[in-house]
Formats: structure tokens, sequence, C-alpha cells
């Protein structure tokens, strides 16, 4: 049975393939280049194999979808049906896949809303399932862009690296880069801000900063009902401690997701990522 209202996301919204296929979200990829090999991120190349390289310190960079690929899911979504399309992608200040989706977005078949939702990871993730979910129940396209922005004005994401470089690197960071400086002893927690990446709070070692990131957490859900998602980069011990407490303490706790980021975002905050969401419903 066709919906009236599609949703497309991209593939840094980290949603596990199952979700994705039951809420019938399509996803485009973008791309991760390792050395001279340009791969998809989610099919052609792993978070792993892009920390192994990082490790190595061979060249690892990213590029966005094009906008063919994306006219490409715009007309897929038309021809089964549907008559609008939301299409939510990660901050425009961290990737030029929003341009590329507007660019699309003016030949498209059916009107396309395209929302800069200021998120990345599950961050995203949640705000395309709050879409879907408007779609599901026979909304509106406006209703369904509505429920995806009010998704993201009230998501929070906090993360800790255990090195800036790879931030730096990709010019990934603003005032985290100037507060830091030469503070190399320092661990920043880092927080999603404006569709920014902004410095939270320094703290001394990787451990108390794992503790700090399950204090944010628990602060941020309070007592609400509230979806919960757990990022890492070849940090699996760490992860599944956090989730762990966070099963724990959050009383409201509706869905915990606890998974590797891709290679996108891997290739910017490298090993040793861990990262928190917390989503109200």
């Amino acid at each position: 049975m066709s919906r009236h209202v599609a949703v497309v996301t991209d593939s840094t919204a980290y949603l596990p393939e199952q979700t994705s296929r039951r809420h019938r979200i399509s996803v485009v990829p973008l791309t991760v280049v390792l050395g001279e090999e340009a791969l998809e991120e989610g099919t052609g190349v792993s978070a792993r194999s892009v920390a192994q390289a990082l490790q190595k310190r061979r060249p690892v960079t990213t590029s966005r979808p094009g906008p063919e690929v994306f006219a490409a899911a715009y007309r897929a979504a038309a021809e089964s049906g549907a008559q609008g399309i939301v299409s939510l992608h990660l901050s425009a200040e961290f990737s030029g896949t929003y341009d590329a989706a507007l660019l699309a977005a003016r030949e498209a078949p059916v009107p396309v809303r395209v929302v800069d939702s200021g998120m990345v990871a599950m961050a995203l993730g949640f705000c395309a399932l709050a879409a879907a979910g408007v779609a599901e129940a026979g909304g509106t396209l406006d209703e369904a862009v509505a429920a995806a922005e009010k998704r993201a004005q009230s998501t929070a994401a906090y993360f800790y690296v255990d090195t800036l470089d790879y931030l730096r690197r990709g010019g990934r960071i603003g005032a985290a880069q100037a507060l830091l400086g030469s503070a190399l002893a320092v661990k920043p927690l880092l927080q999603l801000d404006g569709g920014r990446i902004e410095l939270r709070e320094k703290v001394r070692t990787a451990s108390k900063a794992i503790a700090r990131l399950e204090e944010l957490a628990v602060e941020r859900a309070g007592a609400a009902s509230v979806d919960v998602a757990v990022h890492h980069l070849a940090a699996p011990e760490r992860a599944e401690a956090l989730a762990e407490h966070l099963r724990e303490r959050v009383p409201g706790l509706a869905e915990l997701h606890v998974s590797e980021v891709g290679a996108v975002i891997g290739a910017h905050t490298g090993p040793g990522l861990v990262g928190v969401v917390v989503s109200p419903r």
C-alpha cells in the first residue's frame, strides 16, 4: 500500500537497516574515499576499516551524494505513490548533502521539503522516525516536516573523542579548537549546538569523560519518555557499559539503540569515539 508522504534521509542517520525498512525510510549514502578508492557508506566500506586506516595514517576523506542520487530517490518515491516527500539530512555545517538535496528537489515530480536537521547519527535518525510515524498515520507533508523539526529541537547529542586531531583536520570544530588550543592533556566533551560541534566541558581522563556523558544523558532525559542512542567507534566495551548504566538510570527509557557509527562520521572523529543521543518523544 502506498503512502501519501515518503521519507528520505542520508546514511549518516545510522538507522538500523531493519528499522529503515520497517518504516519505509529511503537512505541515500554518502561516500568515503580511502586512499584513491571511493566507496558508498553502508555497503562499500565499514567503520572498522576506516578506523584501521586512520590508525595507520592513511588518507580518509568524505563527500556528499550528487544531486542525481537524490533525484533518483525522489523519482522512486513518486513512482511508489508518494504525493510529497520530506528529505531530512545531517547538519549543513558538516556537509554539502543538504545543498545537493535542495538542487534535486527543484526538479522532483512531487513536492519535496528538504530539512537541515542540524543533527547527525541517531539524532538525525530519530527525526526521520518522527516524520515516518506521521506518514504512517496518514499525516500531511507539513505535519511530517513539523514532527521532524520538533524532534530535532528537543534532541541533545553529546560525545567524547580520544583526540581532536581528526575533527581539526576535517575543519569540523570551531569554538572547541580555539578553546582547547594547546591543552593536550584535556579530554574534551563536545555537543551538537545550532548544527555545529561545540565544546561542552573539559575533563581530565577518558573514564571521567564517559562518566560525565552518563550524567549529562540522565540529566537531559529527566523523567520524560525518551529514546536514547549510544554510538561508538572501535570502543564497544565503553559503549556497552554506558548503555547498561543508562538502562538502569533513565526511568522513561522507551528505546535504546547501541551501535558503531558509520564510516563518514568515523572518518572525522577517529577511533575511541563514544556518543550519546537523548531524544524526547
